[in-house]
């Protein structure tokens, strides 16, 4: 059934969020995990590190050896060993005694510090015994990282529904998951329609654009963790855009229509859905820009219709698209990350509408987060969203003044 009214933004989300469906999980290569949606828990297989470490090139050393220090502050052991990095001493370090040690090996038993190798001399007697004068005194586990300091076996590394990023792939590394489980991919078709719309690499003729809508979207659901089909423009035609949208759906989750979602005469999203037998959910929101989209279902797959106006569309695929991908994935967190800036000039609101404005977000000297609203003429401006790094919040029949705490979105 069609909503013919407009809804709230938040009505739209809870609809999307409803209506999505979770993918299953499939198990993959560590190095290809990155932006995938862990399908499970990640524990700790051992302690980390998995023994007391070095945290210095020096001497590994009993602290009571300090406590008769020569007038001079020093003491003079007997180098009993070396422990290195991969190969340790596995001796016990007794009174008197000292081991050579290196950064990232283990501590051998019997020493509980160790003193870096610029505050020590060693030397060797004429029968080649060698011994070392520690210039200073050490405390205990001083220069030391303790055995499961870092995490212990067993802990819980990352949670179910986390979003892989290249800064845990050391951590996942670190304890054996060489393959992971993660959700499945969204199946995500892009369809762009309307006469005037011309490929990229072609030079438009009069009355012409280039498609640039479809690439947009393409490298925003990529980025989102999902795999994409960029199908043949559509022209204003109705029976060719039901027709691709049949085809479409066969082979995947999603279809993401851009354009024809308004009112005017050539405008054939909504009407070819109907002809379809599609369930349309909504099909205008309380929003500027993006009023017309449209969220709609057909033999069980999602379908999006965005406006085709290039501000629109990034502002409705952010808003809406993106979660519903990442719940699919079952993301822990859907939405954009949230943040607050104070606004260097004011904004108008629109009536009626609440709006979601491109806008760029900077720390200023003072060390405060700082907006700036970018001013475009039109839903149409790509030129001026390109410099966008979040889209600022207008509460509807409001205007924001210069100085005002203003609620963010970043985009990512």
């Amino acid at each position: 059934m069609a909503f013919q009214q407009m809804i709230l933004i938040s009505e739209a989300l809870k609809i999307i969020k409803c209506e999505t469906f979770a993918l299953s999980s499939e198990t993959i290569n560590l190095e290809n995990s990155v932006r995938r949606i862990l399908a499970e828990k990640i524990f700790a297989d051992m302690n980390l590190p998995p023994f007391d470490r070095s945290q210095m090139d020096g001497y590994a050393v009993r602290t009571k050896d300090f406590g008769d220090v020569s007038e001079n502050g020093s003491v003079i052991l007997k180098v009993i060993g070396e422990s290195a990095a991969g190969k340790g001493f596995d001796e016990e370090v007794k009174s008197g005694e000292a081991v050579r040690i290196m950064t990232g090996a283990r501590v051998p038993d019997g020493a509980d510090s160790v003193q870096k190798k610029e505050l020590a001399r060693e030397a060797k007697t004429d029968e080649g015994v060698s011994f070392v004068e520690i210039l200073e005194s050490t405390k205990p586990r001083q220069n030391i990282v303790l055995k499961g300091a870092e995490i212990e076996t067993g802990v819980k590394v990352f949670d179910q529904g986390e979003l892989i990023n290249v800064q845990m792939i050391a951590s996942l590394a670190s304890f054996g998951y060489a393959k992971v489980r993660v959700y499945k991919k969204p199946r995500v078709a892009i369809l762009a329609t309307g006469s005037e719309i011309v490929g990229i690499n072609k030079r438009p003729e009069q009355d012409q654009i280039r498609n640039s809508n479809s690439i947009m979207l393409k490298v925003f659901v990529e980025k989102c963790g999902a795999e994409t089909k960029v199908l043949p423009i559509v022209k204003d035609d109705i029976s060719n855009l039901k027709s691709q949208i049949l085809h479409a759906i066969k082979t995947c989750d999603v279809l993401i229509i851009s354009g024809g979602v308004s009112v005017g005469d050539y405008d054939f999203t909504k009407p070819a859905l109907r002809e379809l037998s599609a369930e349309i959910f909504f099909e205008k929101i309380a929003l500027k820009p993006g009023k017309p989209t449209v969220f709609a279902k057909l033999d069980d797959k999602i379908i999006f219709g965005l406006p085709g106006n290039p501000v629109s569309l990034a502002v409705t695929y952010f808003l809406f698209v993106r979660a519903a991908l990442l719940k699919m994935q079952s993301a822990k967190n859907c939405e954009l990350q949230k943040g607050f800036a104070v606004l260097l000039h004011k904004i108008k609101g629109a009536k009626a509408r609440d709006s979601f404005l491109p806008a760029f977000v900077q720390t200023n000297a003072k060390g405060k987060l700082v907006l700036e609203s970018l001013r475009f003429s039109s839903s149409s401006n790509f030129i001026a969203f390109s410099r966008a790094n979040c889209l600022v919040f207008v509460p509807r029949d409001e205007n924001l003044e210069a100085g005002d705490i203003v609620k963010i979105l970043f985009l990512s």
